[in-house]
């Protein structure tokens, strides 16, 4: 039965009508096949058009709740919606009875509860600072891109960057690095592009040859595709040529993994003769070199050497940097360089993943290059890096003086330093936390467990001259 009660004017009358058709079936006043009283006297009682009635009729149908039979008119639905949803649908297991069986479990470890962006000191060696971007130049440039991009562009062309952006990429590594290549692939920051890399190559328990002492990031990479890593020893001059050779005469190895410029974290630079000989030992076992370049931009009292894809004659070393150190870690700007067989497998993994990268932001990056603006502010950091880099270095040295047996060389370029504090700082980074310092040690940076830990890597780029100072006081505090 329906009582006609007062439609109001808040709503549109057909829902409202179809919610009071809804509560009479709900509440027992309309049966299952009971029929319904016609449009024309439903309008006259809620005092509406039949057109109304009729909608809300239909909608009802289409829902469920009602049938319509021709020259009989609605009846109300046998097989309620309510009913089924009371009487067949059975009441799921809570997900946490059921076991999720992960592949890698590569989350076991507690996440951290604070990014090391939250701390009112920040020693982080991978940071750029952020106070120091120019935003409003490379606004304008964000806005021409809204303004020139095309509908082409949107979609899902040029899965290896944006022709734009890797024209103007393509001119700056021969010019600034001296390397030649006729193709290159962009990605989402230097981390997607080492796991594009691994992808491709790795299969369950292949060898990926890595610095003992070395970045964890990519080895998580490298294990997440399948690797099985080998550490290589490392000296005073960075990664050892022997160690290497022992390690491929007795693995099969398919990659190493370096970061020859600035080793992460040592800081060390691989010499001429170093990579000549890990280049030829790699050539002779048919090993692929990841050459990591990840701030080759910052060079403060020399000219750094050139990377090892510039002079690859075998065609085995795939080129990796990123935009990180230059802009922000949120940008996600990485690329690689490698030849035509690997850069077409790596493309089309691509594609599998994201596709492509943000079209606006390569528009507006490669108008920045292409403008003059993005060396520019290149110049500019480097000055600035270079002026903290020795502000950090003078501060060392008075504690050295002051008592502290603190061991360290002043890098040639990059954003960190390596020093050698000569006790144990197990635990230091979070005694450190709880001052508001974040600090990282050379625990978190072994491949496989040591028995002391004395180093600790302090960057310099990511806050002013002032800030450092304070914070180093309170590491100080803790050795």
């Amino acid at each position: 039965m329906l009582t006609g009660h007062p439609l109001d004017q808040d709503s549109p009358k057909h829902i409202q009508l179809a919610e009071q058709i809804c509560v009479a079936i709900k509440q027992g006043h309309l049966r299952p096949n009971d029929p319904l009283p016609s449009a024309r006297k439903l309008a006259e009682l809620y005092g509406i058009n039949r057109h109304t009635v009729m909608t809300a009729l239909q909608n009802l149908v289409a829902q469920g709740w009602l049938c319509s039979e021709q020259r009989r008119g609605y009846r109300v639905n046998q097989a309620l919606p309510i009913e089924s949803s009371q009487h067949t649908v059975r009441p799921r297991a809570p997900a946490r009875d059921i076991k999720a069986d992960f592949a890698l479990s590569l989350s076991e470890g507690e996440p951290s509860d604070r990014e090391n962006t939250q701390y009112e000191y920040n020693f982080s060696g991978g940071l750029a600072d952020l106070m120091e971007f120019p935003y409003d130049e490379f606004r304008r440039h964000l806005s021409q891109a809204c303004r020139v991009v095309n509908a082409a562009q949107l979609h899902y062309e040029h899965c290896s960057g944006e022709p734009a952006l890797k024209l103007q990429l393509r001119h700056y590594l021969r010019r600034a690095r001296a390397l030649e290549c006729d193709d290159l692939l962009v990605c989402n920051g230097s981390q997607e592009a080492l796991f594009l890399i691994a992808k491709a190559f790795i299969r369950s328990n292949e060898g990926v040859a890595v610095e003992s002492l070395g970045y964890p990031p990519a080895h998580r990479a490298f294990e997440a595709c399948g690797a099985t890593l080998y550490g290589i020893a490392q000296d005073k001059e960075g990664l050892s040529v022997d160690s290497l050779r022992a390690c491929f005469e007795k693995n099969r190895i398919k990659l190493l993994y370096l970061t020859p410029l600035h080793q992460y974290p040592t800081m060390v630079t691989l010499s001429v003769g170093r990579r000549m000989a890990i280049y030829q030992l790699c050539a002779e076992y048919g090993v692929f070199i990841i050459e990591d370049d990840y701030d080759h931009e910052f060079h403060y009292r020399c000219p750094p050497l050139q990377p090892m894809a510039a002079s690859d004659p075998h065609g085995i070393v795939i080129y990796v940097s990123t935009f990180s150190k230059i802009m922000f870690a949120g940008a996600r700007m990485g690329y690689l360089v490698a030849r035509e067989d690997v850069l077409n497998e790596l493309i089309t993994l691509k594609q599998l993943m994201n596709h492509k990268n943000d079209i606006l932001l390569q528009l507006a990056l490669a108008n920045w290059m292409a403008t003059g603006e993005f060396e520019r502010h290149l110049r500019r950091m480097t000055k600035r890096y270079q002026a903290r880099c020795d502000a950090l270095a003078s501060e060392l040295r008075r504690y050295q003086q002051s008592g502290y047996s603190l061991t360290f060389a002043v890098p040639d370029g990059g954003m960190a330093f390596w020093v050698n504090t000569h006790q144990d700082v197990s635990g230091l980074s979070a005694r450190a936390a709880e001052l508001g310092v974040y600090v990282q040690t050379e625990a978190e940076f072994w491949r496989f467990p040591q028995q002391h830990y004395t180093h600790i890597r302090l960057g310099f780029a990511g806050q002013n001259e002032e800030k450092m100072r304070a914070g180093l006081l309170r590491i100080i505090s803790l050795l």
